[in-house]
């Protein structure tokens, strides 16, 4: 599959970033080589390999799930630059559905 200038550049602007001609170009072929590899992989014959999840032997250590009283609201929102409601106001990242410039 074959990835152009034009879909990096998507893709570098929903992750704001932005790259000179000369480091678009060098993405674009690093990016479309990354994407061969990985329908290379596709094409392996897995039929009959077991399924791994974790090659380590690991066990979790559950605990019992206590509710604990948290921390006053009033006491949390002493350290917030910036509030409305009674919630911490933030700046906004998403514009319509796309990453703020």
């Amino acid at each position: 599959m074959a990835i152009n200038e034009e879909q990096v550049k998507h893709v570098a602007k929903l992750a704001k970033l932005s790259f000179s001609d000369d480091e678009l170009t060098g993405f674009t072929d690093q990016l479309g080589k990354i994407i061969d590899m990985v329908e290379q992989l596709g094409e392996v014959d897995t039929e009959g390999v077991a399924f791994t999840s974790n090659v380590l032997e690991t066990i979790n250590v559950m605990r019992e799930d206590v509710a604990t009283e948290g921390w006053s609201r009033d006491e949390l929102m002493k350290n917030v630059p910036e509030s409305e409601d009674g919630f911490i106001k933030v700046p906004a990242i998403i514009d319509n559905g796309e990453a703020g410039a």
